[in-house]
């Protein structure tokens, strides 16, 4: 619902930028995944988290309209998102954090982001289906069960976006950001 309603806000130059590497990333996942240990990867996601939230916030008093323009700043967007989106769902926050650097208004960002996780959710599919087979008959009828909850989360969501202005958007994030790695370690 979100790739339809925000197509229009989509900026494809930083999807381009942030797609070859989120791909290396889900496919390191999908090698080396099952190697690292939840705690390690829970405890080395939240200091990446938290650490990169509080980066950001500096970088937001500074109010500096300089963006990271480097190939190595989106390499290693990519590459944490694409991994951690596969090992462990928790892509949102690195992606978050690259797309608050680029300084994306808010459409533009919930547009953006919801067309780059929709191309790297289809590409998961396979992996999550023959490699990992956590999606199966069961999941499918979890998921369907949660369709009515994700269709009023989306109107909700929209007109709760409309309401909040670019600059505290660019908070909210960062807010949720960080209480997301700290949820990470009571989850």
């Amino acid at each position: 619902m979100a790739v339809s309603y925000y197509q229009r806000h989509v900026k494809w130059v930083y999807i381009k930028k942030l797609l070859p590497w989120m791909v290396f990333g889900v496919l390191l996942g999908v090698l080396g995944g099952n190697a690292i240990s939840e705690k390690t990867f829970t405890y080395s996601m939240v200091v990446i988290i938290i650490g990169s939230t509080f980066m950001m916030y500096y970088w937001e008093q500074q109010k500096t309209q300089k963006v990271p323009s480097h190939w190595s700043f989106s390499g290693l967007m990519g590459v944490l998102a694409g991994f951690t989106t596969m090992v462990g769902n928790l892509a949102g926050a690195f992606a978050n954090i690259y797309f608050l650097a680029m300084r994306l208004p808010k459409n533009e960002f919930i547009g953006t982001a919801a067309w780059l996780f929709f191309i790297i959710n289809v590409f998961k599919v396979p992996f999550h289906v023959l490699v990992w087979e956590t999606i199966n008959w069961s999941s499918l009828k979890i998921s369907a069960t949660l369709l009515p909850f994700v269709v009023l989360g989306f109107v909700l969501g929209v007109q709760i976006v409309k309401k909040i202005e670019n600059d505290n958007y660019r908070k909210l994030i960062l807010l949720f950001t960080a209480l997301g790695g700290v949820a990470i370690l009571f989850k």
